[in-house]
């Protein structure tokens, strides 16, 4: 059973391209009113809600649209959830990806280095999840504090022995921390700008807990990768808003926060990181930096067209991804779901995918065994099952681990099995290369 929400007041939006401006909130950066479409995924469950089974406990769903600014060029999607309705005990742990985390020692590793850190610094993490990536400043002799507003998993990290936090930062928490002479060299923001609605708070608390010459590394997910790879399943609830090294210059900006230096990563389908003082602060831009800003005007970034192409797209992928299963059913083919991620589940339910064409989903994460998708009721199993009923197809839906699953579970070859991703198009693997089906 389904229970739809529509949108609260303030976040309300018209599912018709060019909607009036009254059927959207202002932009939550700027304020100018919202009226250019890039995205309708539909009604949707938040994308971390995994159920119990049952086919009588209603499940609430939210309209998804996405909107870009046309004066800023932020691209958000208005929610009709609360961070407390999504983020006090949230299903994501961080630590379940082997890849994930080879890539924070890596980062750990650099910065230590970068910046001289030792035992008399200090390094705080906003959303720190697990402790997954504060346990190697741990490890190094640096102090350190993660703060995360999801009490379950901050409870994994204390265990594991990162000092954390069990709150949401803003501008009141860096203020009270401040006050108690809580404040770093290092301040690092990994995925998790998109996730906070009211984003200027966010940000306004950064400078209070950052050092006069300390630094500030955010990561997250580049627009431009976003739409040239048709990510379209990362657009969900939880993400309000979906970053250009352009906007989120402008955002730090406002809060006397310089950008100096940029990395361009591969992870989650394309990333930033972003390095970043205070105004007055002596690192020098670098070249790097220059060039991207180059390479997103070059990418029509400022241009408005470049936003309204973007849903004629989305739809053919629909087709595109539902004629593959139908026919695959067809022929009688069984198949399997690797992973339960949000992403995943934005996938699913815009596509109406069910039990119809997919038997199971297998995840690491123990959290979700004996659980469901959100609305779409597929039930979730441990990796363990799909040697126990060798499907004839699995789909990798955290497509950005592709080859990591791929490698992990090379053993469904065994019976002939075959991996499948659908982003940016239907592809299988074949001969260790994915192709076009």
């Amino acid at each position: 059973m389904v229970h739809q929400v529509e949108a609260r007041p303030a976040a309300g939006a018209s599912s018709q391209a060019g909607a009036e401006a009254s059927a959207a909130p202002p932009c939550a950066s700027c304020g100018a009113a919202l009226t250019v479409l890039v995205a309708d995924l539909g009604m949707q469950p938040p994308c971390e809600a995994f159920p119990q089974p049952s086919h009588f406990a209603p499940e609430a769903v939210y309209p998804l649209r996405a909107y870009v600014c046309a004066r800023c060029f932020l691209v958000q999607a208005p929610s009709a959830l609360q961070p407390e309705e999504i983020f006090t005990d949230y299903a994501y742990f961080s630590s379940y990806s082997d890849s994930w985390l080879a890539h924070c020692r890596t980062y750990a590793e650099m910065v230590r280095d970068r910046f001289a850190l030792t035992s008399d610094s200090s390094v705080i993490e906003l959303a720190s999840n697990d402790g997954y990536l504060l346990r190697n400043f741990v490890e190094f002799g640096i102090p350190c504090l993660g703060i995360e507003p999801a009490e379950n998993v901050a409870e994994v990290a204390q265990a594991a022995g990162v000092p954390t936090l069990a709150e949401f930062f803003g501008v009141s928490l860096a203020e009270r921390l401040a006050g108690e002479g809580a404040q770093a060299d290092l301040v690092i923001g990994n995925n998790v700008l998109a996730q906070c609605p009211v984003v200027h708070d966010f940000v306004g608390g950064i400078p209070r807990i950052l050092k006069a010459e300390g630094v500030l590394t955010l990561e997250f997910p580049h627009l431009v990768r976003l739409m040239e790879g048709l990510q379209y399943d990362t657009i969900y609830h939880e993400h309000f808003f979906y970053f250009s090294l352009l906007t989120v210059e402008d955002i730090l900006g406002r809060h006397g926060l310089r950008v100096f230096d940029v990395e361009q990563l591969p992870t989650h389908g394309g990333s930033l990181r972003i390095f970043a003082c205070h105004d007055a602060g002596s690192h020098p831009e670098t070249q790097r930096l220059r060039d991207l800003r180059a390479d997103e005007a070059a990418a029509g970034i400022d241009r408005i067209e470049t936003y309204t192409r973007f849903q004629a797209r989305v739809v053919a992928s629909k087709f595109q991804v539902l004629e593959f299963l139908i026919a695959a059913k067809r022929e009688g083919k069984r198949i399997a779901a690797y992973g339960a991620p949000g992403k995943g589940n934005t996938l699913l339910n815009y596509c109406g995918l069910r039990q119809d064409f997919f038997d199971y989903a297998v995840d690491r994460n123990p959290w979700k065994h004996g659980r469901v998708t959100p609305v779409t009721q597929i039930p979730i199993h441990p990796p363990e099952r799909l040697r126990e009923t060798q499907p004839d197809l699995v789909v990798v839906m955290p497509w950005n681990l592709k080859d990591e699953i791929a490698s992990q579970h090379a053993y469904i070859e065994e019976w002939g099995g075959r991996f499948v991703t659908f982003l940016p198009e239907v592809r299988l693997l074949e001969g260790g290369e994915w192709r076009p089906a």
